[in-house]
């Protein structure tokens, strides 16, 4: 690792301390603990608490500091791990990094309540970093809100569905992840007291860089190291799941490797001693390459829009980021 790689852990490590101390001492001694209790759980569970991260950069690159917009950053958590309770009670998943997922620890009445009430304090808490421009903000954060059930809608829509095409793949994973990556990085831009040509800059950046960590996400699944990963790897094919990689696989395969494709589709999944075999299939038919070289494209997208940033050491942030994003194993 270079010094100067270690330089921009390091503040990634300090500045995601100072969030998850605001996390906490956001819902710390609200009541009823009936509500608050299971809310705080699921933040308790970590995560790489990128989202918040975008806002703080964005909002320097803007003009502004970061101890302007720490109430911001942490609405921004609030309301992606309300996404995630809710996601999970849709998914029927029994694990989230390792732990319970909330409706399993304690029921799904009292998971739906703490998922609203994570929604309804990131209001609150966005609110306390607006000054005149809480309406451009608000604006912003309530359409990364709309986009974001839209995507999941689509994502459901389509296990349900034997054809999906790439393009509608990348249209969902717009909206479901890529949207509120771009909002990020708008809110942390008009807090930060950016102009018209910044806020879009670090907004594409946002959009661009979302699209190349969904795809990111859909390859470690399949190639990522089951330890590192955290996870089961080839989870999404045993899941039945239409990533990236079967609908380019689905596109390219012929014969009887179109027949294995279709036989997930078919059985809504596979099981897990089967998952080497489609891995390979993946290499024969060079879905890994093609993968890369997608999340390549998005994550150059990324950087070319913030070449309108003014000062070199702003770029230089965010271009570590998209670096340690694409080199990530988990």
């Amino acid at each position: 690792m270079t010094g100067e790689k270690s330089e921009f852990v390091s503040l990634y490590e300090r500045e995601r301390k100072k969030i998850e101390k605001k996390l906490h001492s956001a819902l710390a001694d609200r009541k009823p603990f009936s509500l608050y209790k299971p809310a705080a759980y699921i933040l308790q569970s970590g995560g790489k608490r990128l989202r918040p991260l975008l806002v703080l950069f964005s909002a320097k690159a803007a003009g502004g500091k970061f101890s302007a917009v720490y109430n911001a950053a942490a609405a921004v958590e609030l309301l992606h791990n309300f996404t995630l309770v809710h996601d999970d009670i849709m998914d029927n998943a029994g694990k989230r990094r390792g732990r319970d997922t909330l409706h399993k620890k304690y029921d799904l009445s009292t998971a739906i309540l703490a998922g609203d009430s994570l929604l309804s304090v990131a209001y609150e808490y966005l609110l306390k970093d607006c000054n005149g421009n809480a309406k451009q903000v608000l604006s912003s954060f309530t359409k990364g809100l709309v986009e974001v059930c839209e995507g999941q809608s689509l994502d459901k829509e389509f296990e349900t569905r034997k054809n999906v095409s790439i393009d509608e793949y990348l249209l969902m994973i717009n909206k479901k992840t890529a949207a509120m990556a771009e909002m990020c990085c708008t809110i942390g831009a008009i807090l930060g007291g950016g102009g018209k040509s910044e806020i879009k800059a670090l907004a594409e950046y946002g959009k661009n860089i979302g699209m190349a960590f969904q795809i990111q996400d859909d390859l470690l699944d399949i190639s990522a190291n089951e330890k590192k990963f955290g996870k089961v790897v080839g989870g999404d094919l045993v899941e039945g799941k239409k990533t990236f990689l079967f609908l380019k696989a689905m596109k390219i395969a012929r014969g009887n490797d179109k027949k294995m494709l279709q036989k997930l589709i078919v059985q809504k999944g596979i099981s897990k001693s089967e998952v080497p075999q489609y891995k390979t299939l993946y290499e024969k038919l060079g879905v890994i390459e093609e993968s890369k070289k997608e999340i390549k494209f998005y994550s150059d997208k990324a950087l070319s829009s913030i070449k309108k940033i003014k000062k070199k050491e702003d770029r230089k942030l965010f271009s570590e980021l998209v670096d340690s994003l694409i080199k990530r194993n988990k």
